[in-house]
């Protein structure tokens, strides 16, 4: 049998690697060559679903929009581990559904423990913080 030299073992990954290179190079020069450039009012306007921006952009998201964000990376991750448990469940039989049983009420826990410190309820604002010296003064 022979034998494979390291070079012959990466060789096909290089001429891969070169060639997405070039096929992206290519594309992005082929473009800036033979596309129209139109400047106008419209086109260096910024999209926002079609509704003309209002406002600041430096405007301060409330706590709660990252609250939401780490309880949906939390069931994010939940799903990630169910995928693999579901896939060798049937080898681990009952010790895998009590663990992931325990996981999901963990996860439960944590989900209603949000919900009741309010994290998930934007109806509801906060006031904002006044100021002890009067601006009239």
């Amino acid at each position: 049998m022979p034998t494979i030299t390291y070079s012959e073992t990466y060789l096909p990954v290089l001429i891969q690697t070169f060639l997405a290179v070039l096929v992206a190079g290519a594309l992005i020069t082929l473009s800036f060559v033979l596309g129209k450039r139109v400047k106008d009012r419209v086109k260096d306007s910024p999209y926002e679903c079609g509704i003309a921006p209002t406002g600041s952009a430096r405007e301060r998201f409330s706590v709660k929009f990252y609250l939401v964000a780490i309880v949906f990376i939390l069931f994010d991750i939940e799903a990630v581990f169910l995928y693999p448990w579901a896939v060798v469940y049937r080898e681990l039989k009952m010790f895998a559904f009590y663990e992931m049983f325990l996981f999901v009420v963990l996860i439960i826990c944590g989900f209603f423990y949000v919900w009741k410190k309010g994290a998930l309820d934007w109806s509801s604002e906060v006031p904002a913080v006044t100021s002890r010296r009067d601006p009239n003064s």
